[in-house]
């Protein structure tokens, strides 16, 4: 069996095991070396390809989001930029219904703006902006190891001038439904923006 397989497949028996509520085996350290090692030999075919765990630390595989149009961003709770969760929450609330979701992954990559263990990220999303969107554990987004998400995102070339590797917090990558980069914004581009919501419609509209 080829390591990726092998490793997809420890992924898939713990959120099966998460699932079902029964004890968990310590397999992370198993699946990041395992994952690591796949990534050299193979690149993900797509986003739907990939998983992460979510801010809670239950596994997701991202298969579920086939056919979503996704907008993914690296947040952070001490940021100058920090109030766009309130801009981003009404994007996902406005389009949810369309097949439109927000991921957030929180990263302390940049300035050291996102210091705060998972349950206290979660406990600050929910509570002072009301995030509703699915929001996953923080993750190396420049340094190293950096997260598998993110060497997927990074490696992809849209057609934009925009740097494909995110420069601060609160970059966004808009995914279409056959989980390829459409796009990159910067983080001063605002989640309720024209320019991003007329490419969020565009896609949207696009089966």
């Amino acid at each position: 069996m080829k390591l990726s397989r092998l490793c997809s497949a420890f992924y898939i028996f713990r959120v099966l095991v998460s699932s079902a509520g029964l004890f968990v085996f310590p397999l992370e350290g198993f699946a990041k070396q395992a994952s690591s090692q796949a990534g050299k030999q193979s690149r993900p075919a797509n986003f739907h390809s990939l998983y992460a765990d979510d801010i809670s630390g239950k596994p997701v595989l991202f298969s579920q989001y086939k056919n979503k149009v996704l907008l993914v961003v690296n947040t952070a709770s001490q940021c100058g930029y920090t109030p766009q969760y309130r801009g981003l929450e009404e994007t996902y609330r406005k389009y949810r219904d369309k097949g439109f979701l927000v991921l957030g992954f929180p990263s302390n990559d940049f300035g050291g703006q996102e210091p705060g263990s998972n349950a206290e990220v979660k406990k600050f999303c929910e509570f002072k902006f009301k995030v509703s969107f699915p929001m996953f554990s923080k993750v190396n987004v420049t340094s190293l190891p950096r997260s598998p998400v993110y060497e997927f995102l990074t490696a992809q070339n849209p057609s934009s001038a925009t740097r494909k590797v995110p420069e601060w917090n609160f970059w966004k990558y808009l995914i279409d439904r056959r989980g390829n980069v459409a796009n990159v914004y910067s983080s001063s581009t605002e989640p309720d923006s024209k320019e991003l919501t007329t490419a969020i419609e565009k896609l949207l509209n696009t089966k």
